[in-house]
């Protein structure tokens, strides 16, 4: 059976990041996407150039006219935006019992802050708890913490611990800010701890990664449901579509990876 993902998010119109790279991720992992836009972005490879935020009754509109016809078989969530939205939000997923992946967008690749910092309490207190796996990057972690950004795995280790006693049930902390010729994620929940290591690669194609990651691992997580296997799987995924991603000529900056590079690969 394919499984149906619904993606709740913000749209970025040059298709590397958010809604656009959650429809093509879940797409090229087996399911089924779908979408309920919490904001318009104008944004490109180079930066955001500016945010429209969707009212958070609209959000949860969406959500519930999903949900009132399609069956749901995981959620993943992005940009959020705003306290209201992201509380829209948890009040219209507590009552469905769905895989979450939650993916704390808080800041753009160019450096532009995408969540607003009173939302993080919300963020925090009402949906982190909700989230079947979490997949911060270490300077979410350290923004969802109050803590500096860690520099080492120890440190990696310390805060996805602290993290997982927020709620989650899991906790993918994806350390590819750290120095170094590998990768590492480390995948924790209160029965396991399991480093998930890749090499590096040279690019600057890595827009839209943390989306790309975490709409895979919904997709997963729908297809085996087990936790460990989806990120695993959704790392896999990730890793090949930015390797594969000095094959696309898109933009300036930043470019997108190539979601679809086993499609190409088959041409």
């Amino acid at each position: 059976m394919i499984p149906n993902i619904l993606s709740i998010a913000g749209s970025d119109p040059s298709g590397g990041a958010g809604i656009q790279a959650d429809l093509k991720a879940i797409s090229a992992n087996g399911g089924y996407a779908m979408a309920a836009i919490t904001a318009l972005t104008a944004q490109n490879t180079k930066g955001v150039h500016g945010v429209e935020l969707v009212s958070a009754a609209f959000v949860r509109a969406q959500i519930a006219a999903v949900f009132a016809d399609i069956r749901v078989d995981a959620v993943k969530i992005g940009m959020l935006g705003t306290a209201e939205i992201a509380t829209a939000v948890a009040e219209e997923l507590r009552p469905r019992r769905v895989p979450i992946v939650l993916d704390p967008v808080m800041v753009a690749k160019g450096g532009d802050r995408l969540l607003a910092e009173a939302a993080v309490v919300a963020l925090r207190e009402r949906l982190l708890p909700l989230a079947t796996v979490i997949t911060p990057n270490l300077p979410e972690a350290a923004d969802l913490l109050g803590e500096p950004e860690a520099q080492d795995r120890a440190t990696m280790e310390r805060q996805a611990e602290a993290l997982l006693a927020l709620g989650p049930q899991a906790v993918l902390l994806k350390g590819g800010h750290l120095q170094g010729q590998s990768s590492a994620d480390l995948f924790l929940t209160h029965a396991m701890r399991v480093w998930i290591d890749a090499p590096r690669i040279a690019t600057r194609n890595t827009h839209g990664t943390g989306c790309t990651l975490s709409a895979a691992l919904a997709t997963q997580l729908a297809l085996t449901q087990d936790p460990l296997a989806a990120a695993r799987a959704a790392k896999a995924y990730t890793l090949a579509a930015i390797r594969a991603a000095d094959g696309l000529s898109v933009g300036q900056g930043h470019g997108p990876t190539d979601h679809f590079h086993h499609m190409r690969s088959l041409s």
